[in-house]
């Protein structure tokens, strides 16, 4: 008969065994809270997402004038989301966060698209909540605790621009702030900082190593593309053409964690490649079943998707263990 402290042993070792398994577990992600369901960014997204179970919030987020960090995937107040005190849609450009305190940002409505822009032909089926503001980090991180989910993950991302460096706080400031909620919070060990702008990804590896980074690329369309044959002014310095062309390789020598491609831009042998140089790889943006299908096929590690709700029914028929809601209002 074993004795209780090898007992107590092996307890120990199946439990951590369990924490590893979760860590490389399949990820689904919530983009934006899935902003094909509710407003973007939006606390009723994210209780959205908790409610159905998902194993990762997707969010974005900047810096205000009075150096709060907020969720908001533009660097400014969004033509297309936004309504002023009176209801009417604000004209564009918007006025960048780093220009206007918490309170006024937190002035707007951002519960409804504006129904006859490109973005509100992308998102038939969003339902509209008037009234709903631009949350801090803080909140979404006390609406998760609300929730009781101690095992829901974040995926951060800093939106900054490098060559429009007026539309946002330095990369310094941007990731000190960033990380002195996420410390002040406590969770650290359940967050990701992932960016286009690999400068702040530099500068979490260095200021806080234990955070996994999460690269993003793009090879086409508008910036920010990647180049496979130079450094761009969103790569840090790195060049592909130093690794062999290979973005898995030169991300591994940028020191990260997970590569985040647009789904497009992928095949299964450089998932296999990145796989070999110890990398994760986690797609987005990907909404249509067919695609998350193929991309599971592929063997990525995760899948950002807008439809959270979709992503859950194809990745439960290709075998994979969903996450448990957790039933929250926000």
């Amino acid at each position: 008969m074993p004795s209780p402290a090898s007992t107590l042993l092996t307890a120990l070792c199946v439990l951590i065994a369990g924490q590893a398994m979760a860590l490389d577990s399949f990820d689904l992600e919530a983009h934006r809270g899935g902003r094909a369901l509710l407003p973007e960014n939006t606390l009723p997204a994210f209780a959205n997402a908790l409610t159905m179970g998902v194993d990762t919030l997707e969010l974005d987020t900047g810096v205000t004038a009075d150096g709060e960090v907020i969720v908001s995937h533009e660097r400014t107040l969004n033509p297309d989301l936004t309504r002023d005190a009176a209801g009417n849609y604000i004209a564009p450009p918007g006025t960048p966060f780093v220009k206007l305190r918490l309170d006024e940002a937190r002035s707007y409505d951002v519960g409804q698209i504006r129904p006859d822009s490109n973005y509100a032909k992308s998102f038939p089926d969003q339902r509209a909540l008037p009234g709903t503001r631009i949350p801090t980090l803080k909140e979404v991180f006390a609406l998760v605790r609300k929730s009781g989910n101690t095992r829901v993950r974040f995926n951060i991302e800093t939106k900054i621009d490098p060559n429009r460096p007026d539309e946002t706080v330095d990369p310094q400031t941007f990731v000190a702030k960033l990380l002195g909620v996420i410390d002040t919070e406590g969770l650290s060990d359940r967050v990701m900082i992932q960016s286009f702008d690999w400068r702040t990804l530099q500068l979490v590896q260095r200021q806080a190593p234990k955070i996994p980074t999460v690269y993003l690329t793009l090879q086409r369309g508008s910036a920010p593309t990647i180049a496979l044959d130079k450094a761009t002014s969103w790569m840090a310095g790195f060049n592909p053409a130093d690794h062999g062309g290979s973005l898995p390789h030169t991300i591994k020598a940028a020191g990260g964690a997970i590569w985040s491609p647009y789904f497009g831009d992928v095949t299964p042998a450089l998932i296999t490649e990145a796989h070999a140089l110890g990398l994760r790889v986690v797609v987005w943006t990907v909404n249509k079943a067919d695609d998350i299908a193929r991309m599971i096929e592929f063997g990525v590690d995760g899948i950002i998707s807008d439809r959270p709700d979709l992503l859950r029914q194809v990745a439960g028929e290709k075998g994979i263990a969903l996450p448990e809601g957790t039933p929250v209002s926000p």
